[in-house]
């Protein structure tokens, strides 16, 4: 099976330039390939996902992907799919977003440990020493207005107005797709659905900068789709904001979580977009959510899969723990940082680290309303101390019950838990 008809087969090409001649040109060379993630924050998220695999998938395949880093790109903004301006980072916050980009990317992507490394390079090194003249001699001659005018990323955003900053965007880009041709010999681009105009305006550049017009000049452009929820609801977004890959930003256990609670009718299709998994394997899970919905099996291996790739065994195993401990109750056997994981969103409370009756501390950190509701709490078995039910008025929390002396895990009724902070 070629590449491309392993994509096909995974729902994973949205639009494609040539296909014919793409499929000859992957099955006859060793093809450079790019995709490009604009720094707009100080981390990707898992938007940024199947672009990420996409590049993995065909290095897989015997072909050299490159990662750009959009630090040029990223100070002016890409306009597509936006229907109001972007607000403009400085450079120095552009370059410190880059560099973390830069580390996420050849982590995932295991650059330098294969033979056929990822390259991760940054636009910033032929876009950030351009001068005002080259852009408009070398580039801009080559696009006409009513050319950018018809593309949808500009096209969609006429009515609400778009500066010329955004305008030029699709220019900045399409040098890109030149640049990384003539030093790299990259002869395809990839991106999301809403790249297909920039892609295609970086095809047209590299083919009207060629010397001769006779000379043949191969390049191609591919789309992955727009990953929808079987709900209607936006793909990686949450009550919380949105699932990042960096782990001080989205904990490994909110990040596996995530996974976790994919709808049944969505985990199959997340599967083969976002895993390496087989026929025969994808078949198996696909049989299991069919006879067995409840036991998701197909939602814990897509989340050990993806935690694995983004983060580390280690971070799946430290999930599975923190998951299974809050299922159980067994609260005490979870270390300080798999506490702040699982817990950190739920109401907490500083104390100092003085004993306290238990009636006292419900009241003072707003677990119970009153004295006399922390009691009916406590004699009605509601309140639960780091996983154990405590029915004694007369309890006194004390240093046994601080898990690792920095945290006291509380539970009023069913799943409404509290931590208590130790200074």
């Amino acid at each position: 099976m070629s590449i491309l008809e392993e994509l096909d087969k995974r729902g994973l090409i949205n639009q494609v330039t040539d296909r014919e001649g793409l499929e000859k040109h992957l099955a006859e060379n060793e093809v450079t390939l790019y995709c490009g993630f604009d720094p707009t924050a100080d981390s990707l998220h898992i938007g940024h996902l199947v672009p990420l695999i996409m590049l993995k998938r065909f290095q897989k395949a015997g072909h050299r992907p490159i990662a750009l880093v959009g630090g040029g790109t990223g100070m002016i903004g890409d306009p597509s799919g936006r229907s109001t301006e972007r607000s403009l980072n400085t450079e120095e916050v552009v370059k410190g977003f880059s560099d973390r980009l830069r580390e996420q990317i050849s982590k995932i992507l295991e650059v330098d440990q294969n033979e056929n490394a990822v390259v991760v390079r940054n636009n910033y090194e032929w876009l950030g020493s351009m001068t005002v003249i080259d852009f408009l001699r070398d580039a801009g001659k080559h696009f006409s207005v009513n050319y950018m005018l018809a593309k949808e990323s500009v096209s969609a955003r006429i009515e609400q107005g778009i500066s010329f900053t955004e305008f030029s965007y699709m220019i900045l880009q399409s040098l890109d797709f030149q640049k990384l041709y003539t030093q790299e010999n990259c002869t395809l681009q990839i991106g999301g659905s809403d790249q297909w105009g920039n892609i295609t305006a970086g095809m047209e550049l590299i083919r009207r900068g060629r010397e001769k017009e006779d000379d043949e000049i191969k390049v191609f452009g591919l789309t992955v789709p727009l990953i929808t929820k079987a709900d209607g609801t936006k793909f990686g977004k949450t009550a919380g904001g949105a699932i990042w890959l960096d782990p001080e930003k989205t904990s490994p256990y909110e990040f596996y979580q995530f996974w976790i609670n994919t709808d049944d009718r969505d985990v199959m299709k997340f599967l083969r977009y976002f895993t390496f998994l087989t026929d025969e394997e994808l078949t198996t899970l696909e049989e299991e959510v069919e006879k067995h919905p409840e036991n998701r099996i197909a939602q814990k291996r897509l989340a050990e899969e993806m935690t694995r790739m983004v983060h580390n065994q280690e971070a799946v195993e430290q999930a599975q723990k923190i998951t299974a401990s809050l299922f159980s109750g067994d609260l005490k056997s979870l270390s300080a940082v798999e506490i702040e994981q699982g817990f950190k969103d739920v109401p907490s409370f500083q104390v100092d680290k003085e004993d306290i009756l238990l009636v006292d501390l419900l009241v003072n950190s707003n677990i119970s309303s009153s004295k006399r509701q922390a009691r009916e709490d406590i004699t009605n078995g509601a309140i639960y101390i780091n996983g154990e039910r405590q029915q004694a008025l007369d309890y006194v929390i004390t240093e046994e019950d601080r898990l690792e002396d920095k945290f006291t895990i509380i539970r009023r009724g069913k799943k409404k838990y509290f931590l208590i902070r130790y200074n």
